[in-house]
């Protein structure tokens, strides 16, 4: 009776369990360098997300249909020059639907005190891979849980800091293109290129949470079934 316990409690595990439920890509290789993408004329360091200036940045995620998540925390990555340390302070941000980030409908939003997640590596460029100036910072923001059904998403943010230079926000260390946005000082978003390359690129960012999928009929019979077997057991120890 133990093992059909244990399973029940299994299932409902993985249908609650917290995780990370989107990753946008990396932020650094496994050496931990973010090597800025010179050989493709790349020449942009990082890109301006100092919230207390209204300069925000934006990548988009989707969400399966059928699918919803349960998101508890948010986790940015970013850096300030020189600053020798986890110097963020807060987050703010804001989780749009729809396709175009400039009329999409907001879901959710705040500005949330930020944990330091750890150093993720640093920014550096192919001649000054041993530059220690620029430490990627893993941001992690605590939020009030938002449930999101399926659908297309914008998630939006700005980060604040005690260092004087920033914050900066890397893209993503695979140079790759994709449709990550910007907005300086309040206006609408725009495409986020680099200035030397013009080529666009992607922002790491993380979403955290729960699964809130529809379990199958089958696994509902499951759970079912084996605490009815579980209450059986218990009312016939009774009687014994």
């Amino acid at each position: 009776m133990k093992k059909i316990a244990f399973a029940v409690l299994a299932l409902i595990a993985g249908v609650t369990n917290a995780a990370e439920l989107y990753n946008n890509g990396p932020v650094a290789d496994g050496a931990g360098k973010s090597v800025l993408a010179t050989g493709l004329g790349a020449t942009t360091l990082g890109f301006g997300n100092q919230a207390a200036l209204g300069n925000y940045v934006a990548d988009d995620f989707s969400i399966g249909a059928g699918a919803s998540w349960n998101v508890s925390s948010l986790s940015f990555y970013g850096y300030q020059t020189g600053a020798g340390g986890f110097s963020f302070t807060s987050a703010t941000w804001g989780i749009f639907s729809g396709a175009d980030i400039n009329s999409a409908t907001l879901v959710a939003s705040g500005a949330t005190a930020v944990t330091n997640g750890g150093l993720a590596g640093y920014r550096v460029t192919p001649t000054t891979l041993t530059n220690t100036q620029r430490g990627i910072y893993k941001v992690n923001a605590d939020i009030t849980d938002v449930t999101l059904g399926a659908g297309h998403y914008w998630l939006a943010w700005g980060l604040e800091g005690s260092g004087v230079s920033g914050p900066w926000q890397p893209p993503t260390s695979d140079a790759r293109e994709g449709n990550a946005l910007q907005s300086i000082a309040g206006d609408d978003f725009q495409q986020l290129e680099d200035a030397g390359s013009g080529l666009s690129v992607e922002l790491p960012f993380a979403v955290n949470g729960t699964i809130g999928a529809v379990p199958e009929p089958e696994t509902y019979a499951m759970m079912l079934g084996g605490l009815g077997l579980i209450g059986l057991a218990r009312r016939r120890a009774r009687r014994g």
